[in-house]
């Protein structure tokens, strides 16, 4: 009895181990080759420099915060009204230009080509 227990927690912990190292391989950020850590990103020197906000600023994390966004919105929307209201808008209307900026530069320098 005690020896299936234990091969049933040593399956548990491999598959947790397993979707860890998935969550992580997802969410990270590509490493930069150079390492130089300061690198430009969005634009500006070095920012984010956390790994979790650069995690979050990425496209996959942006479409993860937009997806709790809208989960949010449909099952407590008054909570998600609330906290809209906490959020600078200025700050955000900002980042959402500057990456529309970005897109744009991006688009004609590859038309440039």
């Amino acid at each position: 009895m005690i020896d299936r227990d234990a091969a049933a927690r040593e399956i548990i912990i491999a598959k947790l181990v397993e979707s860890r190292a998935e969550i992580k391989r997802l969410l990270d950020p590509p490493r930069d080759p150079a390492g130089d850590g300061g690198a430009l990103h969005n634009g500006h020197a070095g920012f984010p420099r956390s790994r979790t906000m650069r995690a979050l600023m990425s496209s996959r994390g942006l479409g993860a915060l937009g997806a709790l966004a809208g989960g949010l919105l449909l099952a407590r929307p008054a909570l998600a009204m609330r906290l809209l209201r906490m959020v600078p808008a200025s700050a955000v209307a900002k980042m959402l230009m500057a990456k529309a900026v970005n897109a744009l530069k991006a688009k004609s320098q590859n038309g440039a080509d």
